[in-house]
């Protein structure tokens, strides 16, 4: 059995966010939404379950029409945010851009 990841403290949490714009953090998750067709918004979610199966860190998506939402925490650790978080909402953002996805605050 692996030990979980560390909890990031607020300072951590706030210089991790400004690498990432367009991520916001909502209590103990950092979300972003980023806007499709609901077919590419389906499309993208299952891209993003392929990577989440191969780096073992999953976080929640919703799906409404033409939008779809990340929320990620690490469950590992309480539902704490961890640098896990922060790596997986990398690589969202560069499979979402890969599929076209527009950042639902552009729109």
């Amino acid at each position: 059995m692996t030990t979980p990841p560390a909890p990031l403290n607020d300072e951590q949490i706030a210089t991790a966010l400004t690498g990432l714009p367009g991520w916001k953090r909502d209590g103990h998750e950092i979300t972003r939404t980023f806007a499709h067709s609901y077919h590419e918004c389906v499309h993208l979610a299952v891209y993003v379950a392929a990577k989440a199966r191969e780096v073992s860190h999953h976080p929640d998506m919703l799906i409404t029409w033409q939008r779809i939402e990340f929320r990620i925490t690490t469950h590992d650790s309480g539902r704490k945010l961890t640098e896990l978080d922060f790596d997986l909402a990398r690589q969202i953002d560069q499979i979402a851009a890969a599929a076209g996805a527009t950042p639902a605050s552009d729109m």
